[in-house]
């Protein structure tokens, strides 16, 4: 993993957990909303940015920040196939 990747990575937590804050406490969020608070244009080039803000959701899962959700459930992150949510641990 490339310095950047890492930066890349904190970077998506950091955004994640800051969406978050700034909704009610049972709110969520998806995964692609990380993705475009990272991504620096004004293009779809947020996608990229996809598959790492799911591994940013499932590194917080493992800290005990956050849960994924699937259909408004929590799901474990290894279980989850298709969309997912984000929200803080109730």
């Amino acid at each position: 993993m490339t310095d950047t990747e890492r930066q890349t990575d904190r970077r998506l937590e950091r955004a994640i957990l800051e969406l978050l804050e700034r909704r009610g406490p049972t709110a969520t969020i998806c995964p692609s909303d990380a993705a475009r608070a990272v991504y620096e244009g004004d293009d779809d080039g947020w996608r990229a940015f996809m598959e790492p803000a799911r591994r940013a959701a499932r590194r917080l899962v493992t800290a005990g920040e956050v849960e994924i959700t699937q259909a408004g459930r929590p799901v474990e992150p290894a279980e989850a196939r298709g969309p997912i949510r984000i929200r803080r641990i109730r």
